[in-house]
């Protein structure tokens, strides 16, 4: 199973909506049983698909119980090869927890956890919160891959330097982890998403060739949870998730 982070420290840029379809072009387009991990308080992810709870158990658990099986946190969707792993708020709570928790490792608790439903998925997509915390951190030496979504504005690049620093510091725990590329979401014709993307290509951080168009279908599936390629396939932002992952794979 190969694991997927998406995340950028700053919010309102398409994350979870990204995580969502990434996840969905997998399991519809390639074929692929996926485990979407919805690793941020805000519980979006499980909202979107309507499994958010107070009393749902997921990632907060996952987090601070010991012996606690993955499988029974696994929750069906109406789509066919894709679960996912809730949260809510639980998992502030659980964060602070793990910190005071010295009796068994902090950072690896998600890794060791995939490791038992690995064989069930070709991939698993975390969808995390803007933040470094204990359950960001587990995300990221869990995961391969690293993609970032950026929307370009004048905050745009905002704490990209300290996300790449603390892929850096990961990797002492999961060397394997790489930070595969960042790519635009929201793009409009309007020149600062050129300039945006010129300083992107200017600058070392790795770049899809593919930006996800702004359209209002994108927030327009926020109201009707059901996945673009379900809800607008032939919307501009569809397909250009289609092209996203379709670059991903061949990378």
């Amino acid at each position: 199973m190969k694991t997927i982070s998406i995340i950028n420290l700053k919010g309102g840029v398409g994350k979870t909506i990204s995580a969502i379809n990434i996840a969905h072009v997998l399991a519809k387009v390639h074929g692929e049983r996926v485990l979407l991990i919805d690793n941020d308080k805000q519980g979006n992810v499980s909202k979107f698909f309507g499994l958010h709870g107070d009393d749902v158990d997921g990632m907060a658990e996952l987090m601070t119980q010991r012996g606690i099986d993955p499988q029974g946190l696994i929750k069906s969707t109406a789509y066919s090869g894709l679960d996912v792993i809730t949260a809510n708020m639980h998992l502030l709570n659980a964060n602070k927890e793990v910190l005071l928790d010295m009796s068994r490792p902090q950072q690896t608790r998600l890794s060791k956890a995939l490791q038992i439903v690995a064989g069930d998925y070709g991939y698993c997509v975390i969808d995390n919160a803007p933040d470094i915390n204990m359950s960001v951190i587990n995300a990221l030496v869990a995961s391969h891959n690293v993609l970032v979504p950026i929307k370009v504005d004048k905050f745009a690049f905002d704490g990209l330097r300290q996300l790449a620093e603390q892929i850096e510091d990961m990797r002492e725990f999961n060397p394997a982890l790489s930070l595969r590329g960042c790519f635009v979401t929201m793009k409009t014709l309007y020149s600062v998403n050129t300039q945006g993307v010129e300083w992107l290509e200017s600058t070392d951080y790795p770049l899809f060739k593919t930006s996800i168009r702004k359209t209002t279908k994108v927030d327009e599936t926020t109201f009707a949870g059901v996945p673009l390629l379900e809800y607008a396939k032939n919307s501009t932002a569809a397909q250009d998730y289609v092209k996203l992952v379709a670059e991903y794979l061949a990378g």
